[in-house]
C-alpha cells in the first residue's frame, strides 16, 4: 500500500479505530440493499454519491468540502468514501466502509480515484441535480462510463422514508429544539440584540447535543430569530438589532445531530401584541391545525395544500402568502439536502406513507402591507 511520503495520485489511511457512527450496521446495510436494488432496476453498476446528503446517508461521514470535492462510490459489494488528503485519517474513521483519500499533488486526483474505486463498472448512476457540468465532464474524461443515469430522484424517494432509528435521532432532536427555544424566551427582552439572543439559543443546543450524543461531531446547529422589519424574510440573517416593545419576533432554532436537522419555529411578540397582528396569528394557528388534521397515510401533500389555502383564502389572506407549508425532516440543513417531495406545495404530489418525517409551520409566513 502507498503511503503520503510516496506522494500518490490517492491512498489509504487507517489512522486510529473506527469511531461510533449515528446508526448500526444493520441501518447502514439496509440503506445499501435498498440503493443497490434500485440500481438493479435502473441498469447501473456503481453508483458514484456526491451531494453531502448522500454520502452521509450511506456511509455515515459527513464532508467539509472547502472547495474540494468528495464521494461515496457504492457497488454491488462495496461502499467506499473518497476525501481530500487534508483531513487524513477523520473520514475513514466516521465511514461505514472503506475510504480512499485523494492528494493535491496533480490535477484530477479525484477523478482516478473515483475511476479505481468504480472499478470495472461501465453503467454509473449519478447525482444529476448535484454533480456540476465540469464535474460531468471530468467523469467522461477520466472515467469514460459506458452510460451514465441520474438516479437522484429515486434517492431522494428512499430518503424520504425514515427508519425506526432515523425517527429515534429526529425525536431526539426536536427536544433538543425546545431547549434552545426556552433559552431564547428567556432572554428576550427589549433593548437585548438579536445575536445575543439567538447566542443563547445556540449554546443550549450544543450543550445539549454535547451532553446526549457524545459520539457526534459537533457542527452546523443554528438559530434564526428575527425582529421587527428583519422578520419580513423567513430566511433573513441574525442582526445586531435591539428589540424593542411591540416588536414582531421570528424564533427558529436548528438543532443539527449527525447532519440530521429537526426545527422549532415560533411567532412571539414582545410585550403587548395589537389586535391586527393577533388576528393574523389567530388566522395562523387555525391553518396549522387544519393542516395536522390532514396529515395521514394516503393523503397527498398537494391536497393538504390545497385545503389551507382554501383557509386562508376565506379569510382573505392567501394573497399574502408568502411560500409553502413546510417540508421534511431528516439529512438535510440550509445548505444542502431539501427533499423537496415531501414539502408542502400546489405542485407537490407526493401520497404520504408511514415512515415519512415532515413538519408542519405553524406560523405560515404572511407579508402583510402596515
Amino acid at each position: 500500500m502507498a503511503t503520503p511520503q510516496t506522494r500518490p495520485e490517492f491512498f489509504e489511511l487507517h489512522n486510529g479505530s473506527k469511531s461510533p457512527r449515528p446508526f448500526s450496521d444493520g441501518e447502514y446495510e439496509n440503506r445499501l440493499s435498498a440503493l443497490r436494488q434500485r440500481m438493479s432496476a435502473d441498469g447501473v453498476s456503481a453508483v458514484l454519491l456526491t451531494s453531502m446528503q448522500n454520502v452521509a446517508y450511506y456511509s455515515g461521514f459527513l464532508y467539509c468540502s472547502f472547495g474540494r470535492p468528495y464521494a461515496c462510490v457504492v457497488t454491488g459489494q462495496d461502499c467506499i468514501t473518497i476525501s481530500a488528503n487534508i483531513d487524513m485519517g477523520q473520514p475513514w474513521r466516521r465511514s461505514y466502509g472503506e475510504n480512499l483519500i485523494y492528494t493535491d499533488w496533480k490535477r484530477d486526483n479525484f477523478w482516478r480515484a473515483v475511476r479505481h474505486a468504480l472499478g470495472d463498472a461501465g453503467q454509473i448512476g449519478i447525482e444529476g441535480d448535484h454533480l456540476t457540468l465540469a464535474g460531468r465532464r471530468k467523469l467522461d474524461a477520466i472515467v469514460n462510463p459506458a452510460m451514465v443515469k441520474d438516479m437522484s430522484e429515486g434517492m431522494m424517494d428512499i430518503r424520504m422514508v425514515k427508519s425506526e432509528e432515523e425517527i429515534r435521532l429526529i425525536r431526539g432532536g426536536a427536544r433538543i429544539a425546545d431547549l434552545g427555544g426556552e433559552a431564547i424566551r428567556d432572554a428576550i427582552r427589549p433593548g437585548a440584540r438579536e445575536i445575543d439572543i439567538a447566542m443563547a439559543g445556540r449554546d443550549a443546543m450544543e450543550r445539549a447535543i454535547a451532553e446526549h450524543y457524545p459520539d457526534s461531531e459537533i457542527r452546523d446547529t443554528w438559530v434564526w430569530f428575527q425582529s421587527g422589519i428583519n422578520t419580513d424574510g423567513a430566511h433573513n440573517p441574525v442582526t445586531t438589532r435591539a428589540l424593542e416593545h411591540g416588536d414582531i419576533l421570528s424564533l427558529n432554532t436548528f438543532p443539527m445531530i449527525s447532519g440530521y436537522y429537526t426545527a422549532l419555529e415560533r411567532t412571539l411578540f414582545v410585550g403587548d401584541v395589537d389586535a391586527a397582528s393577533l388576528k393574523i396569528w389567530q388566522a395562523n394557528v387555525e391553518a396549522h391545525e387544519l393542516g395536522l388534521s390532514l396529515i395521514r397515510p394516503g393523503v397527498r401533500c398537494s391536497d393538504i395544500c390545497a385545503a389551507m389555502n382554501e383557509h386562508f383564502a376565506a379569510l382573505e389572506l392567501l394573497r399574502y402568502r408568502t411560500f409553502g407549508y413546510g417540508h421534511s425532516f431528516g439529512l438535510l440543513s440550509h445548505y444542502y439536502g431539501r427533499e423537496a417531495g415531501l414539502e408542502l406545495r400546489e405542485d407537490i404530489d407526493t401520497v404520504l406513507v408511514p415512515g415519512m418525517v415532515r413538519y408542519l409551520q405553524n406560523s405560515p409566513a404572511k407579508q402583510v402591507p402596515a
